[in-house]
């Protein structure tokens, strides 16, 4: 509670409204699993729509309002002596690593993003070779590495943000608090193990 309230609010809904974006892109690229023809289609059509430049421009300014709030409060615990080291009270070790390790976990993810930006959107592949492309990138080791790291780091920050977020805003409560805390951990497998099957499918997929 000692952050500023409009830092507090401003790092939980756009943390919010950025997981609102993984679960609509996580469900567009599942196609690309199973169903690649019609994945060509959504892509195709996705990225002829005029109103994508101003929602990648949304995006990124939610992007850097999260960043700069996470910033924001980190700098400020640190400046107030904040050093304890977070261990996990109530039988519950993962959320406390995944709490310990938020500032990592966005870094690697901040770092997967620009590397993702920059094999498939700076330039984007042409009309009907998205999947192709998004394969070739994930038959390189390196990259396939980044992507599951990208995904992982996804996942647990999630399964932190899920429950600060809802703290943030003055939503969590003692009755809420287990139902929160669930559906944060199925929220992070869910989206962080979209991803990474996604992934490792696709590379395999390539290889075979």
């Amino acid at each position: 509670m000692q952050e500023p309230t409009l830092v507090r609010i401003g790092s939980a809904l756009s943390g919010l409204m950025l997981v609102l974006f993984l679960v609509v892109h996580l469900a567009g690229l599942l196609p690309a699993l199973v169903a690649p023809v019609q994945f060509e289609h959504y892509a195709t059509a996705l990225h002829h729509q005029p109103w994508l430049p101003l929602l990648e421009i949304s995006l990124a300014a939610i992007a850097a309002v999260h960043l700069s709030c996470t910033v924001a409060k980190t700098l400020r615990n640190r400046g107030a002596g904040n050093t304890a080291t977070l261990r996990s009270r109530r039988g519950r070790p993962l959320e406390a690593l995944a709490s310990r390790s938020k500032v990592a976990a966005g870094v690697i993810t901040l770092g997967f993003l620009l590397l993702h930006l920059q094999q498939l959107r700076w330039p984007r592949p042409s009309d009907g070779l998205e999947r192709e492309v998004l394969q070739q990138v994930l038959l390189q080791p390196i990259s396939l590495g980044v992507y599951a790291a990208g995904s992982l780091a996804v996942g647990l920050h999630l399964l932190h943000g899920a429950e600060a977020a809802h703290r943030n805003l003055g939503w969590l409560t003692p009755a809420n608090s287990a139902s929160i805390r669930w559906g944060g951990r199925l929220l992070a497998s869910g989206i962080g193990g979209g991803f990474l099957l996604i992934s490792l499918g696709l590379a395999l997929g390539g290889l075979a």
